[in-house]
């Protein structure tokens, strides 16, 4: 993986074999009135085949990014190419193969949610009208709708219609799925629902682009990512690469913890943090090479240790490494 930080950018995650990227920017800047720039020389692969986590805090570029590249605004410059083909020029040859959900869904709100579906159906000029009543039924059912199907749409709960918005996007087999937080709103099990429902789509081939601020969401669906702070790209690719990139802690399980944060200080182990029935510090200092060298002055010091290793970084970690930020990792 080649990853981008510090604002350069770089060829990461290219695409599987078998296929160009799905999604390729270069140089993508979005610079609004008054000079405000929320997106900065934006680099971006996304491979063919993958469910691609989009992540960064609120603020941070990701909306703006996505209403680009489905050519609902135009760049300050660069280039963006969606399923092989330039944004926002191509869009009528784009858009057919795209389901998207961006900033919630547009609905009417006197229309029941079948009728909604049926309205959005209509306005594709690729469906077929003769079998709009069997799509728009199996869109319902897919996001646990049915029931609901004919309530009107401004009864909806902000998670129903989040639900009804991915439904919308699903009314036909797509090449690409754009999600713009598509779980915002939902409960728990909601969000369980719709983590599944994305697993199921990327298993029929389509490719998954969804950005979110929960870390939880791209950990469990997403199998790469992509990092975003203050309109930068800081870092693309799988989310076990970037995962890796946080720094281990080493962990000592022992009752005399005190002494053992003693030891570990004494022999260049930084960020030493005692906590009940365990110390554990930083590797920065001290290598994968020191652990046995480290396991025995624990013994030979007298620390009594029930436990010894390494706990690896989470992608959590990696963005705090990267960002310096917190980020909310619930979902």
């Amino acid at each position: 993986m080649e990853t981008t930080e510090g604002g350069r950018t770089a060829e990461a995650g290219a695409a599987p074999a078998g296929g160009a990227p799905v999604i390729r920017t270069q140089g993508l800047t979005k610079r609004f009135g008054g000079g405000q720039l929320a997106v900065d020389g934006l680099d971006l692969t996304v491979p063919r085949g993958s469910v691609f986590g989009f992540l960064g805090p609120n603020g941070s570029g990701k909306t703006t990014t996505i209403r680009m590249l489905m050519g609902l605004i135009a760049p300050t410059s660069g280039v963006a190419t969606v399923l092989g083909e330039s944004m926002p020029q191509a869009t009528s040859l784009v858009l057919p193969r795209v389901g998207a959900l961006i900033e919630g869904p547009a609905l009417y709100g006197y229309l029941s949610g079948r009728d909604n579906l049926a309205r959005f159906d209509a306005a594709d000029p690729t469906a077929d009208p003769r079998t709009r009543k069997a799509r728009v039924g199996a869109a319902l059912e897919r996001v646990g709708l049915s029931a609901a199907a004919g309530k009107k749409a401004r009864a909806y709960s902000l998670g129903m219609k989040q639900r009804l918005g991915l439904a919308a996007a699903l009314l036909q087999p797509r090449e690409l799925l754009v999600l713009d937080e598509p779980t915002n709103g939902l409960d728990p099990q909601g969000m369980r629902e719709i983590r599944a429902l994305v697993r199921e789509v990327a298993a029929e081939g389509t490719t998954v682009f969804l950005s979110s601020h929960l870390l939880d969401e791209i950990e469990q669906v997403c199998t790469h990512a992509a990092v975003m702070s203050k309109g930068r790209l800081l870092v693309q690719g799988t989310v076990a690469e970037l995962a890796a990139r946080a720094q281990g802690r080493l962990v000592v399980r022992t009752p005399a913890v005190a002494k053992a944060a003693e030891v570990l200080r004494e022999h260049g182990v930084t960020d030493v943090r005692p906590a009940e029935g365990r110390v554990d510090g930083a590797l920065e200092a001290a290598g994968d090479e020191l652990l046995p060298g480290l396991c025995a002055a624990l013994v030979a010091a007298g620390v009594p240790v029930h436990g010894f290793g390494v706990e690896r970084g989470t992608l959590e970690d990696a963005f705090v490494a990267l960002t310096g930020e917190g980020f909310d990792v619930a979902g």
